[in-house]
């Protein structure tokens, strides 16, 4: 691949719900520019996109792939992400590297949430876009209403360049509406003709709506249009490109990919509409000092700055970094400091990555992605720089995974590997979390949904041979008293020589905080003061179980008011054993109860889904405190829900909401479980007992 200078690179990111054809239309742009010498298929698992052997095994994306085609004098950057919602953070990262995005809208299924999802990620970013329609050769697949929808939901900025000529069921070619031709595709034969009779009246109508469009992008051309004069070929495009840099424009085309129609015709736009990353001229990025905003110029001969937006951790090959340069020229060989670390790195080989193959490059240029080997302590979102000019791109914004499961391994003994293997997964995965929880002794990791986490097993057991189960987490449940008592802890034991003695009267009540508050009353030395902080430890030590279901107890203030020793057989050891008596004994006679945790839960759904919503955390024994209307036709729902009533909610609202809902949770505080709830915790705790002693 010969060297291009960053006004000849576009990067291109493929967008669009599950299934919508993006990994097959990414292989038909690298068969039809030579790229590769056949044309994979996802069933068949051969495509270059999709080399993952999980991707290969489930038929579909799950991580964002890169691979460059050569087309008319320009290099493509094609970044492929996937479609399903549990991996959204692939397509974040693929997302925040391109500088142009194709949405694809199956010519069948047509507007779909996750179609909704990309057009909402690329306005936030407000990265330049067109639509692709796909799978026109499929039944019932409708051109036209497809781009009904589309302009319907995101507006007038919906423009037709390309639609299909359907003869006898079967897609022959495109009509291109900028230049009123009809071109007709046969294997890798393009022919150019008149656009057929019955279509002409279509292709008028869409020819006007781009003409309106192109004019509203600049004073002369409205000036023209409103005088009736047509466009000339060179305005339309020019007005076309000034549309999409700025959003006025979003470009529809259509493909067959399988057949390569439309493919041609849809790299022709790339190259033509979609801007190069040096057409900024300048971009924001943080002082690394005071991280206030600040301006970088674009250019190969700039200090050099490269954002590391995606890792892969490959337990034969090491780490790869998946990098953009944002400025400069990157070289091998070279040394560049990692801003975020503050440390230095060593480049040594610079690679473009074509699907899983690792292409070696003597350099990369402003605008250009490729990859790196062997990091040291770079991760995904650090910025690589040169010391005295330290800068840091702005970070991806991940969302916080919330679907929580303990891991539990098949075998013994697996524990080190398991963690091994997570410490690896998460290295390269910025949407997967795991947290050990040291009061319950399990892992819990934490992912998008339940194919996210089915994934992350399925690779533990395939990349680190170590094979797990996923189970509900433990909810920490805690124990209190709600009465005030006064009880006798006596400790005695005779046997020759030294005995042990130790008497308290310990006074038990509610504690204004959820740490022990231990006070002395005792009058004339009925207990020394060398033993007070025996009989507190003994309680401390005590409270890490309560009577009712062995859970931590909080809440609790403890009085001595008094007691007995004895010169010769009272020790420390005495008077813990004492304390730990009379708690057994206070907590049992002190009205104990279970508390349950309570979360507060933040859901973010669009107006329609609001009555099922409340429902459903009604159901959940949640308490609703409010509703707050978000931008976008969005409402914010706060409740407070307990835990226990929350560990799928992250399926059950994507169901609730086809995937367009999304929450956030985090503990609140401790509140007396109803008994219901009680008496299920205290007979699985009684179950558990008796497991662990058989």
């Amino acid at each position: 691949m010969k060297d291009y200078g960053c006004e000849n690179i576009r990067n291109i990111c493929l967008l669009g719900h599950g299934n919508a054809g993006k990994t097959t239309l990414a292989e038909a742009m690298l068969n039809v520019t030579g790229a590769t010498d056949r044309f994979g298929s996802v069933v068949d698992g051969n495509t270059v996109m999709d080399f993952d052997p999980e991707e290969i095994k489930r038929k579909f994306s799950i991580m964002t792939a890169l691979a460059p085609v050569e087309w008319k004098d320009t290099k493509i950057n094609i970044i492929d992400t996937p479609g399903y919602f549990d991996f959204v953070g692939e397509m974040l990262e693929g997302l925040s590297v391109a500088d142009g995005a194709v949405i694809l809208a199956s010519g069948k299924d047509g507007l779909q949430v996750g179609t909704e999802k990309a057009w909402a990620a690329v306005n936030e970013r407000k990265t330049p876009r067109m639509f692709l329609v796909s799978k026109l050769d499929e039944e019932n697949a409708d051109f036209s209403k497809v781009y009904n929808q589309l302009r319907e939901k995101f507006g007038n900025s919906v423009i037709v360049l390309q639609f299909p000529i359907i003869e006898n069921g079967k897609v022959k070619g495109v009509v291109d509406v900028p230049k009123m031709k009809a071109v007709y595709v046969n294997g890798k034969d393009i022919t150019y003709g008149d656009i057929p009779a019955g279509l002409a009246d279509e292709a008028e109508g869409y020819k006007e709506s781009l003409s309106e469009a192109v004019a509203e992008t600049d004073e002369d051309l409205m000036e023209k249009y409103f005088s009736g004069d047509p466009f000339t070929e060179d305005e339309i495009e020019k007005g076309i490109k000034n549309g999409v840099k700025t959003g006025q424009i979003a470009p529809v085309v259509c493909s067959v990919s399988v057949q390569k129609i439309g493919v041609t015709s849809l790299m022709d736009a790339i190259v033509k509409y979609m801007p190069a990353h040096c057409e900024k001229e300048k971009v924001k990025v943080l002082n690394a000092a005071t991280k206030e905003p600040v301006e970088i110029k674009i250019g190969e001969k700039e200090p050099v700055v490269v954002h590391v937006f995606k890792t892969i951790a490959d337990p034969f090959v090491g780490k790869i970094s998946f990098i953009k340069v944002i400025t400069g020229t990157l070289l091998p060989d070279s040394s560049v400091y990692n801003v975020n670390k503050e440390k230095a790195e060593k480049i040594s080989g610079i690679f473009i990555m074509k699907g899983k193959q690792q292409i070696s490059v003597n350099k990369l240029v402003a605008g250009d992605v490729g990859a790196v080997a062997k990091l040291t302590v770079t991760d995904t979102n650090d910025t690589l720089a040169t010391k005295e000019n330290a800068v840091l791109v702005e970070p991806i914004v991940f969302p916080e995974p919330m679907l929580g499961m303990a891991v539990k391994p098949k075998a013994k003994g697996d524990e080190d590997k398991i963690g091994n293997g997570l410490s690896r997964l998460l290295e390269e995965d910025p949407t997967f979390k795991m947290v050990l929880n040291t009061e319950t002794k399990q892992t819990v990791i934490y992912g998008v949904g339940d194919q996210h986490l089915d994934v992350i097993t399925s690779k533990l057991k395939n990349k680190f041979k170590v094979d797990v189960d996923l189970v509900d987490p433990i909810i920490p449940y805690r124990e209190t008293i709600k009465k005030k008592v006064k009880v006798e802890g006596k400790h005695k034991k005779q046997s020759g020589g030294h005995g042990q003695f130790a008497d308290v009267w310990i006074e038990f009540e509610p504690g204004p905080t959820e740490d022990l508050v231990f006070e002395e009353k005792v009058f004339g030395g009925a207990v020394p003061k060398q033993y007070f902080p025996a009989v507190e430890k003994g309680l401390r030590e005590s409270m890490q179980k309560g009577v009712l279901a062995g859970y931590p107890v909080v809440n609790l203030k403890a009085t001595l008011v008094d007691g007995k020793y004895h010169e010769v057989d009272s020790s420390e050891m005495a008077f813990k054993i004492a304390a730990s008596l009379a708690y057994k004994e206070g907590m049992k006679q002190a009205a104990p109860v279970i508390l349950e945790p309570i979360c507060r839960v933040e859901v973010y759904i669009p107006d329609d889904y609001m009555g099922d919503i409340i429902g459903d955390l009604n159901k959940r024994r949640g308490r609703v405190l409010g509703m707050n209307p978000q931008e976008h036709g969005i409402q914010q729902v706060v409740a407070e829900v307990p835990q226990a009533e929350m560990f799928r909610y992250a399926t059950d609202l994507r169901s609730m909401t086809q995937g367009r809902g999304s929450f956030t949770m985090k503990f609140e505080r401790y509140e007396e479980a109803p008994p219901m709830v009680a008496e299920k915790v205290i007979a699985e705790a009684a179950r558990n007992r008796e497991a662990d002693e058989e």
